[in-house]
């Protein structure tokens, strides 16, 4: 039996290699800008925001998330959707993954939204007629942030995009997985995420194949990202047409281009943030929960005993 990893945002998570980076409320960012990828990397290392980016006459809007899935997670987007119709919206995502049941509860908010999903970076642009936003496909959507791409009922992916995942495991053991000891209750908090996860799955329409390709993938190995056929053979994927999650008014969809070389990710320990120890975590620092967490390891950082990630 593997376990899945967890960092203090909420116990069990999953965190894989969903990056779609956000742009922050008024914040403009030019095209073209190397800077572009290491903004991002910094909001995907921060808990999840949720932002709604309008770029009418030529698109309809769509909500960006970006983070880490914490305890509050949920909550939050609870407030950001209070006062908007989000029935029937996209949700682009940007995330390293987070707390295996708060990403589980977002997953089935999105859905009764009958939100759709995809995976991408919103960047503005200053242009002769204003501000335009737009969405970068050079993207990252990793470990739990998978399952929240799942809970779309379309889900696009980019050719762009890199969909990784990895089993969830004890957020305080998962950078020396092998050296450590767990106990009996830590096994019963592995397996018990692992069905509520599962469930989640089938509940979305995913296949057995995603649940079986994430929990082979053990915390001391690089995640598994999807080929384009394994995003068809687990369900993620239910259109190869970007108009399917992004409607439009005009012939022109809002899809930034960058080039490879200016999108490229950071090695796995420098994209992700880790529990400080021992009270020593800094303000912006990711909440504890009683869940598993999925997150990749970072190198030394601990996690609040009995948690999990990924």
């Amino acid at each position: 039996m593997r376990f899945v990893r967890s960092q203090r945002i909420g116990g069990w998570a999953l965190l894989g290699a969903v990056a779609i980076c956000l742009g922050l409320p008024g914040a403009v960012t030019t095209l073209g800008n190397s800077a572009l990828a290491g903004t991002t990397l910094e909001e995907r290392k921060l808990p999840m925001h949720f932002n709604w980016v309008a770029c009418q006459p030529d698109c309809k809007g769509w909500v960006s998330a970006v983070g880490i899935v914490t305890s509050d997670s949920p909550k939050e987007f609870d407030e950001f959707a209070r006062h908007r119709q989000l029935d029937g919206a996209t949700i682009v995502l940007d995330s390293s993954g987070g707390s295996v049941n708060d990403s589980i509860a977002l997953g089935r908010r999105f859905r009764g939204l009958g939100a759709m999903t995809t995976v991408g970076v919103t960047v503005r642009t200053q242009t002769a007629q204003g501000e335009r936003a737009s969405i970068v496909p050079q993207a990252w959507c990793e470990s739990m942030c998978v399952f929240l791409l799942l809970s779309g009922k379309t889900r696009y992916v980019p050719e762009a995009a890199h969909v990784r995942v990895h089993q969830i495991w004890m957020g305080d053991r998962a950078d020396d997985a092998k050296a450590a000891s767990y106990t009996a209750q830590d096994l019963m908090i592995v397996e018990r995420d692992i069905g509520r996860l599962a469930k989640y799955t089938f509940d979305m329409g995913g296949a057995g194949d995603l649940l079986s390709l994430a929990l082979s993938v053990p915390p001391w190995e690089d995640l598994h990202e999807l080929s384009a056929a394994e995003l068809r053979l687990t369900n993620l994927v239910t259109t190869d047409a970007v108009a399917d999650v992004l409607p439009h008014d005009s012939p022109s969809i809002p899809v930034a281009e960058l080039k490879p070389s200016e999108a490229k990710p950071k090695p796995t320990q420098d994209r992700f943030v880790s529990s400080a120890v021992k009270g020593d975590a800094p303000a912006q620092a990711v909440k504890s929960t009683k869940t598993a967490e999925a997150m990749v390891p970072t190198g030394g950082a601990a996690n609040a005993p009995g948690q999990t990630g990924k």
